[in-house]
């Protein structure tokens, strides 16, 4: 029979997320649900002569990363772990305590099954739901959201841009024309004839193999 896997968080303190600070923290009972948000924004433009928006790509913002976790103190679920003050200090040391070290909190990796997560605790709100006769809390609920947070290294890796808002330097091979190395660079062949006036080229048909060609940032839809 499988063992159970407990759902971990992991304190980094490098945003490569090399730099392990501490054991994870193992959760005493696997959330119910976890709730994964991505979304994508644009830029609303109304053209001229039309009734319908041009939704311009804006941006992705931050995955986002919610679950509530329970606490019990109770001794039922681990006789080890008994004192809630403990349980949640070890926990808020990990995700929220600010680090000093690099003048932070530090950057955490959730684990659990298939889902790894590396991102950056945004909130952290604990309910209290079982009390000793004297007061003294059992059991909590946390609940935890975090934004994904990666380096901007691994960003541009993952991205691969091939962006209009930068500037591209192509090796011509022989037979290449200037529309399909436009489409290979933006994924359009609309500003061929704009390319070939910036490279001062009076052919776009057939270039010549071994040159290199500059395609410049597009500020504006029908500029280069």
């Amino acid at each position: 029979m499988a063992s159970l896997e407990l759902l971990k968080i992991t304190g980094f303190k490098d945003k490569n997320y090399q730099s392990q600070i501490g054991d994870p923290y193992s959760v005493m009972i696997n959330p119910s649900s976890i709730k994964l948000n991505r979304s994508v924004e644009y830029n609303a433009q109304m053209p001229k002569d039309s009734s319908a928006p041009n939704l311009k790509f804006k941006g992705m913002p931050a995955e986002k990363l919610n679950f509530d976790i329970v606490i019990d103190c109770t001794g039922i679920v681990d006789g080890k772990r008994i004192t809630m003050s403990k349980e949640i200090g070890t926990l808020e040391k990990i995700v929220y305590t600010y680090n000093g070290n690099i003048h932070r909190p530090n950057y955490v990796k959730v684990q659990w099954g298939d889902i790894s997560f590396n991102g950056v605790l945004t909130s952290f709100n604990t309910s209290y739901t079982l009390f000793k006769p004297d007061g003294s809390p059992l059991r909590a609920k946390v609940s935890l959201a975090f934004d994904s947070f990666i380096s901007a290294k691994e960003r541009k890796q993952r991205e691969k841009k091939s962006s209009p808002d930068m500037t591209h330097i192509i090796n011509v091979v022989q037979g290449d024309s200037l529309p399909n190395l436009c489409y290979k660079v933006w994924n359009s062949t609309d500003y061929y004839v704009q390319v070939a006036a910036f490279n001062n080229l009076n052919k776009f048909r057939h270039l010549k193999g071994g040159e290199q060609l500059i395609f410049p940032p597009i500020e504006k839809e029908s500029k280069v």
